[in-house]
């Protein structure tokens, strides 16, 4: 039992970060009706530009609150700024275009971002700089908690309660939903769809550099590929909660770092990434809509 416990606060640490960058693949697709592929790839990049500041500004020795928050910061600003540069440069000139023309798209942009990091940063992986110390904050027959742990966990915590907050009580986010439900009829109501769209990137990809600067603190090793699986995870979550829906993104996440941890402890650690695979095929052929997913009927 006191195993089960404690992996279970780990799985728990895990899936909140999967949350934040299973976000933002809902939110795009809740808006646009599109796979951001090159999501992943964005939190690839805020995790590097935290690393380079923080050698540039010398704090990657001096551990603390104040280094993790101007990480987060940093990483915030840069992930935002691409992820308006690919909605602006990449996505927004083939709005009309077929959707395949458009998926197409997002996975080339994910390949630029991944073989132009190993060109830029090289391929070779970093070692994160110590963001925070990490101790034992309380020990109960054989069960740690750490503070690794209740940092992820708080800082995931507020950053989607500040995003739930944002979309259910700011006009930013009434102006979200209305053009999530209908872009035309919200243009005729005086909001402009590509402002909020290009806003929408923007939140998604804040969050994934929050993912990114927490991950670098609790696995510090990152590399220009380090978005590849935890990109898939996060997506095999959002689709499982139901893609488009913010709680069940979060739900999913949850699962899905639970069922992970749960199974490099009690089968194999052979076997972890394969169980994105699984849950995704289980998902499609018994729930395609997710756990939270409406089933919608189009007009052809």
């Amino acid at each position: 039992m006191q195993d089960f416990v404690q992996h279970l606060i780990n799985g728990i640490s895990l899936g909140s970060i999967y949350a934040l960058i299973a976000l933002g693949y809902t939110m795009v697709y809740g808006i646009l009706k599109m796979i951001n592929f090159a999501h992943s790839d964005v939190y690839m990049v805020g995790a590097f530009a935290a690393y380079y500041v923080a050698r540039w500004m010398g704090i990657d020795a001096q551990p603390g609150i104040g280094t993790l928050i101007l990480l987060l910061v940093v990483s915030m600003v840069f992930c935002s700024i691409l992820g308006l540069l690919i909605e602006r440069l990449a996505y927004r000139p083939l709005r009309n275009a077929p959707k395949l023309n458009i998926l197409i798209t997002a996975i080339g942009v994910s390949l630029l971002l991944e073989y132009g990091g190993q060109v830029v940063f090289g391929a070779d992986p970093k070692v994160f700089p110590d963001v925070m110390k990490d101790f034992v904050i309380f020990s109960v027959g054989g069960i740690e908690l750490r503070s690794f742990d209740v940092t992820v966990l708080i800082v995931s915590i507020l950053a989607m309660l500040g995003l739930q907050f944002l979309i259910y009580k700011t006009k930013l986010g009434k102006a979200m939903r209305a053009v999530s439900a209908n872009p035309g009829v919200a243009s005729l109501m005086g909001i402009n769809p590509d402002r909020i769209i290009a806003f929408t990137f923007v939140v998604g990809s804040a969050l994934a550099g929050v993912g990114s600067v927490l991950v670098g603190m609790k696995y510090p090793k990152i590399d220009p590929l380090m978005g590849m699986m935890i990109g898939l995870k996060a997506f095999v979550a959002a689709v499982l909660g139901g893609i488009g829906n913010v709680g069940g993104a979060v739900v999913g996440a949850l699962i899905m770092g639970l069922s992970e941890e749960l199974v490099v402890a009690y089968l194999s650690s052979t076997y972890r990434d394969a169980l994105a695979f699984g849950i995704l095929i289980v998902i499609l052929i018994f729930k395609p809509a997710g756990i939270f997913g409406k089933y919608s009927v189009e007009k052809v």
